[in-house]
């Protein structure tokens, strides 16, 4: 039964508050013409009716939690040339409600991210309760996959749920209507094909599906076929997308048939949100994630530590984030980074950490020297009334970073690296930081410039330079003593990424660069012709730390204006040329102005515009996405995700008409 019969068989429910129905024969058969006339219900009526109406309320009790009084809507909306049009309802139409409407009317239904493939959507619907849906044969590569499976199918049951606290349809009256939604099962089915037995993102994971719906007589069936459990939980999430709740009747309602087949552009898509410059809750993190995985977008990059701040506690070197955390609260413990490993895992996101170096680094080293190992920090907070103000030292404060004339340093550095391998066991990438050293720190720190005389070298900046290789060299050696398998090692554009300097120092086959200055494009054509592999993070376009104003007030300039989604959409990517390629994009979050009250709103709905051009990387413009986009916002909310707005309500009721 389609919903357009089931509606007819509720005695019209859009017409009339949903909660009425059991009330029917109690009732003036004027009250249940709400909705298809202004003027049908006088005044008159409502005096005469209302304390009858009000006794019949009580009859209700209890009533689910949490329902109120609704007056149901005058409005219905018609798709017209694939738009949904706005109308007035008549007692001979049946008119949709706007997510009914949107998911059917358009030919790439209410998706986001794009799908790549092809995309059939039916322009049918079908109603069922929550409890009829089931997970039904899971063909997967082995135990523990299938366990992964099962655990994304709890978390697309929970999404489901809260889409209406009346999913169940215990409100329901008796009746045709009921038996016939109370009958109706969706038995999903999953199948990975050609074995599938990656639990982990590795940078050459397909994460490719198809889904397919059909329904006969009172089944749907949706069958997932996926090359992985990646390519099977995004699936899953496509599937989320072709279901709403009804407004009328707080069921939901399914497509009747569908046919999607999909697969990335890209391969890395990501995220980075840096705790350091101020903490992040755990919470916050893991709605990140949930935004994350709502989108496709597969890698949160977390840039941990910082000058500012080590809030990583690490039982063998408890004195980091003793003397590095904020406070004792704010630290993230190995149990609590272990669960939300696990907890990005099942939802298809990989977390890659970042403990910046041989820059960045202060605040949390202090102890060492009192330990007797040497400084190997040096120009840690760097304040403004010493004789050299902190921006001869860094680039923003607090100033500090390691001392590489000292072996303590590399003995300690190897420790926390693995430690960290241990708590983030996928080792197929390393962000190693690497940039924005400042040379004048070295070189106003006598161990360092006795050690490159020492060492037969000067204090120019290929001097430095060179000094900044052989820690990497060192840095690259203690990461592959503590892992053995990492596949890929990243570091950000910097003065050590100029062309001679990292043909010295950086070999294509192991360094990827994440590009962060302002020809992005350009800079991705000379490298990967060099062999490179890259990771985009245009500036101009994927920064989202950028129109807050300075945090400093008279510190480093701003990074300029807002930029907005339209402005993230529209940075397209190539696939790149020659022996090397472009991996994917990252957008950054630098958290001077952020923490977990404001980081929601802040970050989303803006990086699902990058999880678009990263997942699809269409030909087409912004104006052709706006109205998934939109639609995209309303679900993150749905989901508990406080992302902001980014149009008048008015604009999403219709569509196309805020066009400048």
């Amino acid at each position: 039964m389609t919903s357009a019969s089931q509606s007819a068989s509720l005695a019209s429910p859009a017409r009339h508050p949903s909660f009425l129905s059991p009330l029917r024969p109690y009732l003036p058969s004027t009250l249940f013409s709400m909705g298809r006339r202004r003027d049908c219900l006088p005044w008159r009526a409502w005096v005469a009716w209302g304390p009858c109406l009000a006794a019949a309320l009580t009859i209700l009790a209890p009533y689910p939690a949490g329902a109120s009084f609704r007056l149901g809507s005058p409005w219905g909306w018609r798709c017209v040339n694939e738009t949904c049009v706005k109308e007035e309802k008549d007692p001979h139409t049946i008119l949709p409600d706007l997510d009914t409407c949107k998911l059917t009317c358009a030919r790439g239904s209410v998706i986001w991210p794009r799908p790549t493939g092809l995309v059939r959507i039916g322009k049918e619907t079908v109603f069922f309760l929550l409890g009829a849906l089931e997970l039904g044969k899971v063909n997967a590569g082995g135990p523990e996959v299938e366990e992964l499976v099962r655990e994304s199918f709890g978390i697309f049951n929970k999404t489901l749920a809260s889409l209406s606290s009346l999913a169940d349809g215990a409100h329901l009256p008796k009746g045709p209507f009921t038996d016939q939604v109370r009958g109706h099962r969706v038995v999903v089915e999953v199948v990975l094909v050609g074995g599938g037995q990656q639990t982990t993102l590795t940078p050459h994971t397909r994460e490719a599906y198809t889904l397919s719906i059909t329904t006969k007589d009172l089944t749907t069936r949706p069958v997932i076929l996926a090359t992985d459990f990646f390519g099977a939980r995004h699936a899953l999430e496509t599937l989320s997308q072709l279901v709403v709740s009804d407004e009328d009747t707080g069921l939901l309602k399914i497509v009747q048939t569908a046919g999607v087949t999909d697969a990335p552009a890209f391969a890395y898509r990501g995220l980075l949100v840096d705790t350091s410059r101020n903490f992040v809750t755990v919470a916050a993190l893991r709605r990140t994630v949930d935004a994350m995985a709502a989108s496709k977008l597969n890698t949160l990059h977390w840039h941990i530590t910082d000058s500012h701040a080590f809030p990583l506690a690490l039982h063998a070197l408890p004195n980091m984030a003793y003397y590095g955390a904020y406070s004792a609260r704010q630290v993230y413990t190995p149990g609590q980074v272990r669960d939300l490993v696990q907890y990005a895992r099942v939802r298809g996101v990989r977390l890659l950490p970042e403990l910046d170096a041989p820059a960045h680094v202060g605040n949390g080293w202090q102890w060492a020297e009192k330990e007797g190992l040497g400084r190997l920090a040096v120009c840690v907070n760097q304040h403004p009334f010493l004789q050299e103000p902190w921006q001869q030292y860094c680039e923003e404060p607090p100033c500090g970073q390691l001392n590489p004339s000292l072996n303590a340093t590399y003995s300690l550095l190897g420790q926390l690296y693995t430690h960290l391998l241990q708590l983030f066991p996928e080792h197929h990438y390393f962000h190693y930081g690497a940039s924005q050293i400042s040379l004048n720190c070295w070189n106003l720190t006598e161990e360092v410039t006795e050690y490159l005389k020492a060492t037969g070298r000067g204090r120019e900046a290929e001097d430095f330079h060179d000094l900044w290789g052989e820690f990497q060299r060192r840095a690259r050696g203690l990461v592959e003593a503590a892992s053995g398998d990492v596949a890929l090692g990243v570091v950000r554009s910097s003065t050590l990424t100029k062309v001679e300097r990292r043909k010295r120092h950086l070999d294509p086959a192991y360094y990827v660069i994440q590009i962060t200055t302002p020809d992005a494009a350009e800079e991705a054509r000379r490298l990967t012709q060099e062999g490179y592999s890259v990771i985009l993070s245009d500036p101009k376009a994927w920064d989202l730390s950028c129109g807050r104003g300075d945090a400093y007030g008279v510190g480093p300039e701003s990074c300029g204006a807002y930029r907005g989604w339209q402005a993230v959409y529209g940075a397209h990517l190539q696939k790149g040329a020659g022996p090397g390629k472009v991996l994917g994009g990252e957008a950054v979050l630098w958290s001077r102005q952020v923490d977990g009250s404001n980081l929601d709103a802040t970050v989303w709905p803006r990086a699902a515009a990058l999880a678009e051009r990263l997942w699809s990387n269409p030909s087409t413009s912004w104006r052709e996405a706006e109205t998934r986009f939109i639609h995209h916002r309303q679900r993150l909310v749905q989901r508990g995700v406080q992302a902001e707005r980014i149009q008048p309500q008015w604009c999403h009721q219709n569509e196309g008409l805020c066009y400048l």
